[in-house]
């Protein structure tokens, strides 16, 4: 697919981890589940898929070192840092200028940097179906995750009819969006998962550059006007520079997906798991009696807790102890009650400057 090429948005900071994860490393910059970052493992599951040359890194100067160190392998102009945080929509944007000035007519694939994904064929498979379908129609493709559980911390796509796609015999079939549903409250994702028509917004997008284009064109003219901007640019770093930090900062939920003229979702058929928390990790950590641990444990009477150390060999003792999650660093450690894992991100500005 010499004309499709991926946008990885590798941005964002590192505080529902910490103390592992640091403003200048956050969470795909970790080996949270082996000896390869979340970034590594995004950029290795296109091999096959999209070629090298073709993969864009968008992330942010604090961050951008790291990125460069982890992603060696691609051409080093195809890594770019964002002058300031202005949200997914102008991200977006700045992708799709960046590949319009390559490949007017490409093919783009939006993907997030800090997403786990373990079966790679099946994922090759549905994402070829998806630049298929976006190569093959004036619509914006996304790709949704089937349920698993009420959860209300991520938003929904509300799928309807099967989508007609001409001349395309496909393996995964598309479905029309009849509407992007925000995050629920438990009782209406209740209602979601009962209904059987909503999936999970993973926040991968596919569209071809002339469909995207003429989206934001008619919904948010700024942010095409942006696209024109780096397409045309005889120095894109400083049109970047000047025009980037006077975007409005709006996601691109917002900013288009909710507003386009048409929209098809494919459900996955991959595993996948956002890794929100140290819940999420600790389902792929070892279990010594009911404890789920990265380290060596001995444990008594104690029961659902999370053990990680940065060393992975350091002797770790529980002694009549439930529901904690202790993370051990070179320079910190968090002891935490698991139920307010999605709280650690209030300790952040309570913390010493050089532990953000």
């Amino acid at each position: 697919m010499t004309n499709t090429y991926a946008l990885i948005l590798a941005g964002g900071s590192g505080t529902r981890f910490w103390p592992l994860s640091r403003n200048a490393k956050p969470k795909q910059l970790l080996n949270l589940f082996s000896d390869k970052t979340l970034l590594n493992q995004t950029i290795d599951r296109l091999t096959g898929l999209i070629p090298k040359e073709n993969i864009l890194i968008l992330t942010n100067k604090l961050q951008e070192q790291a990125v460069r160190e982890v992603a060696s392998d691609l051409p080093p102009e195809n890594i770019f840092a964002e002058p300031a945080k202005r949200d997914t929509a102008p991200a977006v944007a700045l992708g799709a200028g960046l590949i319009a000035a390559r490949d007017p007519n490409a093919t783009m694939v939006v993907l997030p940097a800090d997403q786990l994904i373990q079966d790679i064929p099946a994922f090759h498979s549905v994402m070829a179906d998806a630049i298929h379908t976006a190569a093959n129609s004036d619509a914006l493709v996304t790709i949704g995750i089937k349920p698993t559980w009420p959860c209300p911390s991520f938003g929904y796509i509300e799928r309807g009819n099967k989508a007609n796609i001409n001349n395309t015999s496909l393996t995964h079939q598309p479905h029309d969006v009849v509407k992007f549903r925000e995050k629920p409250n438990p009782q209406l994702a209740e209602q979601f998962l009962r209904k059987g028509n909503f999936a999970w917004n993973a926040g991968m997008f596919i569209w071809s550059i002339p469909t995207v284009v003429n989206e934001l064109k008619q919904h948010a003219p700024q942010l095409a006007e942006f696209v024109s901007e780096i397409q045309t640019s005889s120095d894109t770093q400083a049109t970047v520079n000047n025009s980037f930090p006077n975007l409005d900062a709006i996601s691109i939920d917002y900013a288009l997906m909710e507003n386009a003229t048409r929209v098809l979702n494919i459900e996955a058929t991959f595993d996948w798991d956002d890794v929100g928390s140290w819940i999420s990790v600790s389902k792929y950590l070892d279990n010594v009696n009911q404890n789920n641990t990265n380290s060596p444990l001995v444990e008594v009477e104690s029961k659902n807790n999370i053990i990680f150390t940065k060393s992975k060999k350091t002797q770790v003792a529980l002694l009549g102890v439930d529901d904690l999650i202790v993370v051990q660093t070179d320079d910190a450690i968090l002891i935490a009650n698991r139920h307010q894992a999605d709280d650690i991100k209030k300790l952040i500005n309570k913390l010493p400057e050089e532990l953000h």
